[in-house]
């Protein structure tokens, strides 16, 4: 069994303050402890279910989050930002047999965690086929284009509900929900717990249950909140312009919103 961790830090037990997700400030170690803590407790039980091979990728902020010493053995971590459009997804492909997403978060524009966004903070929403885009429903479209399934996720309770929206067999673990600029936490040591127990749920179950069809057309709506950004990026090739903070680009080929996507928010 091969499996796909892709992992933020925004969805981990405890954080609550942007500043707590940025390296350069004095509180953010703390915080890059609890995501490696939980990434590894992910990988451990993943390998006690059956697992012969575990790709993480660190896909918060420049990707070099997660204690790579912390990590068990049959653990591949992919650090930094290649660049790639996929992104939080690069190193996934069809060999794999399913995707695990660990401490994600809701998207922007939805209030179930206090530093909600996507991708970047800099939108203040994202339509994909009428339905606000979080990182999760984006890279499950993307390992749905490489027919693998998602599985699992971890987080803030909102994008755990967002996320059986999408994928309704998939097992989640809410180790919080977002109140205004409050968050409401479970102890690390039972969210680890939690994210132990449900990872070896989701991996005893049938895979081919959370396998999602790609749309055969896709519209995707930015609205920005910066004017200057949102009329820079609708001169991008295939973008229109809706209004003075929105624009939209509409593809029956999903690599063109993914290649898209990784460019106008950033």
């Amino acid at each position: 069994m091969k499996l796909f961790i892709s992992a933020d830090i925004e969805g981990c037990v405890g954080t609550t303050l942007s500043a707590e997700t940025h390296k350069n400030e004095a509180v953010y170690q703390a915080f890059a402890k609890e995501m490696t803590a939980e990434v590894a407790a992910v990988c451990q039980a993943a390998l006690e279910a059956g697992a012969d091979e575990i790709v993480v990728k660190d896909g918060h902020g420049d990707a070099t989050n997660i204690d790579f010493t912390a990590l068990p053995d049959k653990v591949t971590l992919i650090r930094g930002k290649s660049g790639h459009p996929i992104n939080m997804m690069f190193g996934l492909d069809e060999s794999f047999d399913a995707v695990l997403y660990v401490g994600y978060h809701a998207p922007a524009g939805c209030g179930g965690n206090p530093i909600s966004h996507t991708s970047t903070g800099n939108s203040n929403h994202i339509y994909l086929n009428g339905r606000l885009m979080s990182e999760f429903m984006l890279n499950t479209y993307t390992a749905a284009y490489f027919g693998v399934p998602a599985v699992f996720i971890s987080g803030d309770a909102a994008i755990c509900g967002m996320a059986q929206e999408l994928v309704p067999s998939i097992t989640t673990a809410a180790v919080k929900r977002g109140v205004g600029a409050s968050t409401i936490n479970m102890s690390p040591a039972a969210g680890i717990r939690l994210l132990k127990e449900k990872t070896k749920e989701a991996l005893s179950g049938d895979f081919s249950r959370c396998r999602v069809e790609l749309p055969k057309e896709f519209e995707y709506v930015v609205n920005y909140k910066d004017l200057g950004k949102a009329y820079k990026m609708s001169f991008f090739p295939g973008v229109e312009r809706v209004d003075d903070r929105t624009n939209r680009l509409v593809s029956s080929d999903y690599m063109d919103i993914v290649t898209a996507h990784s460019f106008i928010v950033y």
